[in-house]
């Protein structure tokens, strides 16, 4: 039986344009907070060092740091970020219905002992903010889960911050899910067994013989965990790691965990029906900083292009995996926020320290955002050209069709 054997520790000082992050050696909590306030300060922005932070051990250990973080990931500029969508938002949208039965049921979501008023207001606002994504890109389609990712963001960032990375998830690491069809995601869900038969090919033999399949990580994979991780804490963890990586990971993840708990598969009936209930639930207890640095170890050993050639997939079909590198290349010009602020200014227009909304803890004060918008965009344009230029060529690439404006589920 071949067992999965952690490599070395990945030296040097940036992460693969492939989407893999070597780990870096945590010197503490006050250690690494520093890091990341100079990466955040340099100019161009330090994205390396940003996403190795929220990689590594602990993530990115607090929500203030994750709303100054999470955006630079996403090569979001905090200055220009949308306008709270209005109510015409809601009107003759196809997925209304649908989304606003998702976000009515999402009430274990949220956390425990927010006040039924406070949750209300939020509940609404997630429902703008789906809706709002969703107008702006018609080539894509909302399925269910997708209220999981954004309840996310919404409750980290806010309004209109999550608008904005919910867009950029919903055209990149996200794509293959907001088909028309559930073919991409089928073909995303397809990199997991060729996983296990290179670590595990008894393990892997096993489920083969099952007939189990990949359906039980389909919640995984659609919510990055939202939806079956019970501790809000584990889901941010996960969330950081997500965004400083390839698309891929949460597949890589899915399969740290199947193989962590090899002994209970095992032990288990060799049955669909029974194997499918284990592993479709996932335990609360998992170690999950080990997990996330074996997953790592998992794409170092298999990238997706290895797997692809020897499990006969083809990464072509998959528009967040053939559309990455360009997006990640599109992150390593930013400016920190300081000179995009000065720069925001200097045309005449106000708006608040982040771009965050009055109701964040760390954020407070009013937002307002006047002035010229297509002056914003200007100063945006000429502080991240490259960033900009490359991150248009991508979309441009991608060539979506009105043909994909169907449901997905």
């Amino acid at each position: 039986m071949r067992k999965h054997k952690r490599k070395k520790e990945i030296g040097g000082v940036g992460g693969n344009e492939n989407g893999s992050v070597p780990r870096e050696s945590d010197g503490g909590r006050k250690h690494k907070m520093t890091v990341i306030h100079q990466a955040l300060i340099r100019d161009p922005v330090d994205i390396e060092a940003l996403r190795r932070a929220a990689a590594g051990n602990r993530g990115l250990l607090t929500d203030e740091l994750r709303r100054k973080v999470w955006p630079k990931l996403l090569n979001i500029n905090v200055y220009n970020l949308p306008h709270k969508p209005g109510r015409e938002v809601r009107e003759n949208h196809k997925d209304y219905n649908q989304v606003v039965l998702d976000v009515r049921r999402s009430m274990k979501r949220f956390p425990k002992g927010m006040p039924a008023s406070e949750r209300a207001v939020l509940q609404e606002q997630l429902i703008d903010v789906i809706l709002e994504v969703l107008k702006r890109n018609p080539q894509l389609h909302y399925y269910q889960g997708y209220h999981d990712v954004a309840v996310t963001l919404l409750l980290v960032v806010g309004e209109r911050m999550s608008i904005a990375m919910l867009d950029i998830l919903s055209n990149f690491h996200l794509r293959d899910f907001m088909d028309p069809t559930m073919d991409s995601t089928k073909h995303i869900l397809n990199y997991l067994m060729p996983i296990l038969e290179q670590v595990d090919a008894e393990l892997h033999d096993f489920m083969v013989r099952a007939e189990v399949g990949t359906i039980f990580a389909l919640s995984w994979l659609i919510t990055w965990y939202g939806h079956v991780l019970s501790e809000f804490r584990h889901t941010l963890r996960l969330y950081d790691f997500f965004l400083a990586s390839h698309p891929l990971m949460p597949i890589y993840l899915a399969a740290t965990i199947v193989l962590h708990r090899e002994k209970e598969v095992k032990q288990t009936e060799c049955d669909m029906a029974m194997v499918h209930h284990l592993l479709s639930h996932i335990p609360q207890d998992l170690p999950y900083e080990l997990l996330i640095g074996q997953a790592q170890d998992l794409f170092q050993q298999f990238p997706p292009s290895m797997l692809a050639k020897r499990a006969a997939l083809q990464s072509g079909k998959s528009l967040s995996i053939s559309s990455f590198q360009a997006f990640h290349l599109s992150t390593l010009h930013q400016r920190p926020d300081s000179v995009l602020q000065r720069l925001t200014r200097a045309q005449g227009s106000t708006t608040s320290r982040h771009g965050l909304e009055a109701s964040l803890p760390a954020a407070r004060g009013p937002l307002r955002r006047e002035g010229n918008r297509m002056m914003k965009m200007a100063v945006w344009g000429l502080s991240a050209t490259l960033g900009a230029a490359v991150f248009a060529v991508a979309q441009t690439a991608m060539d979506w069709g009105p043909d994909l404006i169907l449901q997905l589920f």
